[in-house]
């Protein structure tokens, strides 16, 4: 569910068109960075590496949230609701698998 919850949040902050030029880099490399660190730690056994990926993970994903958080003040992007559930959605999986 994570995997598909994280790739969901890179495709709608793509699609987001975040119209800050660095803030639109920003937050989608943030969320592809999520995405790939999660799914770099999902198939490993060892608890070090996952641990590892996730903590990397979540901190991507944070970005992300700061950069849509800013976006929004900026009044650069339009609607980010589906967003911010997203964030909070990929958020609450990964606080569950660190445990």
């Amino acid at each position: 569910d994570i995997y598909a919850a994280a790739k969901q949040l890179a495709v709608l902050v793509q699609r987001a068109r975040i119209r800050d030029t660095e803030l639109c880099d920003q937050a989608t490399r943030a969320a592809k960075s999520c995405f790939l660190n999660l799914s770099e730690g999902l198939p490993s056994d060892q608890a070090g590496v996952r641990r590892r990926h996730f903590a990397i993970a979540r901190g991507s994903l944070a970005e992300v949230a700061a950069a849509i958080d800013l976006a929004i003040a900026l009044g650069a992007i339009d609607d980010a609701r589906e967003i911010e559930r997203e964030i909070s959605r990929v958020a609450r999986m990964l606080s569950a698998l660190r445990r």
